[in-house]
């Protein structure tokens, strides 16, 4: 798009109030219930490898012994934020910070000096690291600061600042080094993600562009004939366009006063498209907190930039009633984005959440719901998701649980690990509502545990529940320093094979049908004898045999796998498998890819899966005996939970959950009873 088009007056309206906030309040935009938690995930001085987590709940514990895990948030609240970023960043200063160490005898800053264009301002942040046993002032920019013995503190600099410490001045010189200025004009004919990146992890970005980075600290931007000023030292430049793509990559030293033009495309690995397949990302937020507003704009340029071809934009609640983004999707739902176009659809959609039962996800929605969320802000946890579901539903939306499991489980393990303890937003209903058809999906590539909800996917497909596997990332554009969540949308995606043209209907179509596989990337397929993901192969009663073929396409797959119902059935390399299996009770057959860290994989490790094709004997349906007393099990421990951590406020609301268990009980006894 040349030029943005002006943006529906009640959607510039929320955009200036999410700015107010910002603007009030920093990142966690005034969230006040779990800010202090809201701080710790938008702090931009800890990476994946920085144990925040493991620092804090070890510093809660010292203080208050025996705390237990579900109360253990609250007492990590009450600890100083920046003591425990300095004691998890373990003495490492990053591109974005500096340090100020104060040790008994000495007084330094350590720092990644960082390259300064002339007449462009700098600032960045100053962590105050005390040592000393005892309290010592340090004044920055006339403001005083207490730093308790052994303290800490996190301020703002910039180059202009003075420093005090006990009315000592600090030199700040080795924050930055003068750098001659040159320009570069990246071009590769279509939008892509661009990287530059210059010494001391420096990213380089144009003019009034939100400096993101993503799971592996990369900073990045998308576009194309982008213009911007660097640095004449060598850079290194990456391009690439999402996961269909490869990276190229170079090196150049621009020479200053000069622009330096840099022609460079990423080459594809897969055609999704070509195939009839197209991949969605159906769990983004546009806003959500953050360090930085998003806007149409930024959507629309993240979509055209990693060619994603579906993109569902959640309006959604944090903490309080506040629902972000809720002008937008009263503005255009039903309705395509006005950026779409024949490969590339956008939509407003909804992520339904409750953090007792689970967070549901709604693409394809015609209107707002009345009710986005249960359990917040003095609510109770009432009535149960089934009731968001069946609203959802009449809007026309197809369903899945979002970012479901949160434990490492396997198939051996009970459903209490995976069910875990606490608010979690584990999605412990879907039990219930995959028995009883409320429910279309489980996204199984997310960024949490894609392992654990794998094998409670397993379980439910085992035990005769008909869902399709997809994703969502559950990225946030409002975010530029987050991990996987501030990576690019789609770094997950789910691929499904489509009737006809792409559109939200036949995208929705395809979930519905379970034609689909799930990916960080890799391209996957399954044949089992001519037949897809979401298909049934009708054997008679006497079973027999069928033959299977698996082949992926990605330079991260390290192994492939083919799974049905008993467990594992073969595994082999990247290559290919294909594989006769002997059928002698109805099943399942899905097919699997995986891979260690890579760079293609904006989580710790590579995971593609597909839906499965039925395998039915005589028209019976799979219904593993293990799997639905598993599923049986999980009701009655989930039963047990909402009875004692549900927050339930008047009589009835505890006797309407359980009567949707018992609904979905009866579904799972008639199902064993027909084995």
């Amino acid at each position: 798009m040349d030029q943005d088009p002006p943006l529906p007056e009640r959607v510039a309206r929320s955009l200036a109030e999410y700015r107010a906030l910002l603007a009030e309040h920093g990142p966690t935009w005034g969230e006040a219930p779990i800010m202090f938690v809201q701080q710790m995930l938008t702090n931009p001085y800890l990476t994946r490898k920085h144990d925040f987590w493991g620092v804090a709940s070890k510093l809660a514990l010292a203080a208050h012994p025996g705390t237990p895990e579900s109360e253990l948030n609250d007492r990590i609240a009450e600890l100083d934020m920046d003591e425990i970023v300095r004691d998890a960043l373990r003495g490492e200063v990053l591109d974005n910070m500096a340090a100020l160490r104060i040790s008994p005898g000495r007084v330094f800053v350590e720092a990644m000096p960082q390259a300064v264009l002339p007449g462009r301002p700098f600032a960045t942040s100053l962590l105050l690291d005390s040592s000393r046993d005892r309290p010592v002032t340090v004044t920055v920019d006339g403001v005083r600061h207490e730093i308790r013995p052994g303290g800490a503190r996190m301020v703002r600099i910039t180059s202009k600042s003075t420093v005090e410490v006990d009315g000592d001045r600090v030199g700040l010189a080795v924050l930055t080094r003068r750098a001659e200025a040159a320009r570069l004009r990246l071009r590769a004919g279509f939008p892509c993600r661009w990287s530059v990146l210059g010494g001391n992890d420096q990213g380089w970005y144009p003019d009034g562009v939100p400096h993101r980075r993503d799971y592996h600290r990369m900073p990045y931007f998308h576009g194309d004939d982008i213009v911007l000023d660097v640095p004449a030292e060598p850079l290194t430049l990456r391009v690439t366009r999402g996961m269909e793509y490869g990276t190229a990559e170079t090196v150049v030293i621009p020479p200053p006063g000069r622009e330096t033009v840099v022609d460079m495309s990423p080459a594809r690995l897969y055609d999704a498209a070509a195939r009839g397949w197209y991949g969605g990302d159906l769990h983004v937020h546009l806003n959500w907190a953050g360090d930085v507003v998003g806007t149409p704009a930024d959507a629309a340029a993240v979509q055209h930039g990693e060619d994603l071809h579906v993109l569902n934009l959640v309006a959604g609640n944090i903490a309080t009633g506040r629902v972000y983004d809720a002008e937008a999707l009263r503005h255009w739902a039903g309705r395509d984005l006005p950026w779409s176009d024949g490969g590339h659809i956008a939509r407003m959609g909804v992520e339904y959440r409750n953090d007792l039962l689970g967070h549901l996800f709604a693409f394809g929605v015609s209107a707002p719901p009345e009710r986005f969320h249960t359990g917040f802000a003095g609510d109770p946890d009432w009535p149960p998701n089934e009731a968001g579901c069946a609203e959802l539903r009449d809007l026309g939306a197809v369903l899945g649980y979002s970012h479901p499991f949160h434990q490492q489980a396997h198939e051996h393990d009970g459903p209490e690990r995976a069910l875990g303890s606490g608010r979690c937003c584990a999605a412990r209903e879907i039990v219930a509502d995959a028995a009883l058809g409320l429910v279309d999906a489980l996204d199984v590539v997310n960024h949490s545990s894609v392992t654990g909800t794998a094998a409670v996917y397993r379980r439910l497909i085992g035990a005769g529940n008909r869902l399709a596997v997809t994703a969502g990332t559950d990225t946030m554009i409002s975010f530029t320093r987050r991990g996987s969540q501030s990576a690019p949308p789609g770094w997950g995606r789910v691929y499904a094979k489509v009737d006809g043209p792409l559109s939200a209907g036949s995208f929705a179509a395809a979930i519905r049908a379970g034609r689909t596989f799930a990916t960080t990337g890799p391209w996957l397929e399954l044949d089992v004898e001519g037949l897809g993901p979401g298909d049934t192969l009708d054997l008679d009663e006497r079973g027999g045999q069928i033959r299977v073929t698996v082949r992926a396409i990605g330079p991260e797959v390290e192994r492939l796998s083919i799974r049905t119902a008993s467990g594992t059935a073969a595994e082999g390399p990247p290559d290919g498998l294909s594989v006769t299996l002997d059928v002698t009770e109805p099943t399942y057959v899905l097919a699997i890819a995986q891979g260690g860290p890579h760079p293609r994989a904006m989580r710790a490790d590579v995971y593609a899966c597909t839906s499965p094709v039925y395998v039915d004997l005589a028209g019976a349906h799979v219904a593993r005996e293990d799997d639905v007393r598993w599923c049986l099990d999980w009701l009655d421990r989930l039963e047990e939970m909402v009875g004692r951590e549900g927050r339930l406020t008047a009589p009835g609301q505890f006797a309407d959950h359980v009567a949707l268990y018992d609904r979905a009980r009866a579904v799972y006894r008639s199902r064993l009873a027909a084995r």
